[in-house]
């Protein structure tokens, strides 16, 4: 399965980003997309992720200003940040999960400032 991410970039504090992660490959089986980031100097977290029955999962760090949405027909994830704060200043990684497997994208960088 081969990820790529888009739609990183620079936004002032208050700010909106939309990202988006594309899946090719041997997409059968997922059972999962989603984001993690890692900010540095800190560990990796989950950000958000959905299922293929479009259940969903937030960090309490981005619940009420993030938005996880797919569209299973393009094989694409998408993620709408809004209200963004420089704390959300990270690298973001899309992931796709099999039942037996985990597969990441190069990430894409999101830079908030204040």
């Amino acid at each position: 399965v081969d990820l790529v991410e888009s739609g990183g970039g620079l936004v002032q504090a208050g700010g909106s980003l939309r990202l988006s992660c594309v899946a090719s490959g041997s997409i059968f089986s997922i059972k999962a997309m989603g984001w993690y980031r890692q900010a540095p100097g800190k560990q990796h977290e989950l950000v958000a992720s959905i299922t293929t029955s479009g259940n969903t999962n937030y960090a309490d760090s981005v619940k009420g200003r993030f938005t996880i949405s797919r569209d299973n027909a393009k094989n694409t994830v998408y993620l709408q940040m809004n209200s963004l704060k420089p704390e959300d200043t990270a690298v973001y990684y899309c992931h796709a999960a099999k039942s037996w497997f985990v597969y990441w994208g190069q990430g894409t960088q999101v830079t908030v400032s204040s």
